[in-house]
């Protein structure tokens, strides 16, 4: 079985998301469902096809976060050390264009989230980051032409 890394806090929020898929969203739909069958021929009743489609979909993410979930690896960035960037590393760079600072978290694949600056480890910018230090530079393919960052800070935890 294929182990996924995650902190412990990206694990929460998935579990806690299965666990709202199956306590709230599961029982309204099949309400709605049920609803639905009283208004009467259900080949043309939008309502019950919407509801429906709707169970489709919680049913489908209920089996890929239980699959993910009992996969985890939870992993603690508080534990990890070091002069280099690894997985959970809080990473802080500038953009050597714009001047624009940022800081990422470099987190596992389901609990990446870019709003909240948290970097999957897949992604190309994570993927030039893994085994750098503070004042490298790296380069990273971008739409709109390759992009260069420096590496300001590191910090675990």
């Amino acid at each position: 079985m294929q182990k996924f890394p995650m902190t412990g806090p990206g694990l929460i929020r998935l579990e806690d998301e299965l666990r709202t898929l199956k306590s709230v969203e599961r029982p309204a739909v099949i309400r709605a469902i049920a609803e639905a069958r009283t208004h009467g021929d259900l080949s043309e009743n939008a309502e019950y096809h919407a509801a429906r489609e709707r169970q489709s979909f919680i049913e489908g993410r209920i089996a890929e976060l239980e699959e993910i979930v009992s996969a985890a690896e939870v992993i603690d960035p508080a534990t990890i050390t070091g002069d280099q960037i690894k997985f959970g590393a809080h990473v802080r760079l500038i953009d050597e264009e714009t001047e624009k600072e940022a800081t990422y978290q470099i987190v596992g694949v389901h609990e990446a989230d870019i709003k909240a600056q948290r970097l999957s480890i897949s992604s190309p910018l994570a993927k030039a980051l893994i085994g750098k230090k503070v004042g490298d530079t790296i380069s990273v393919p971008a739409p709109g032409g390759d992009r260069s960052y420096e590496i300001l800070d590191l910090r675990f935890g």
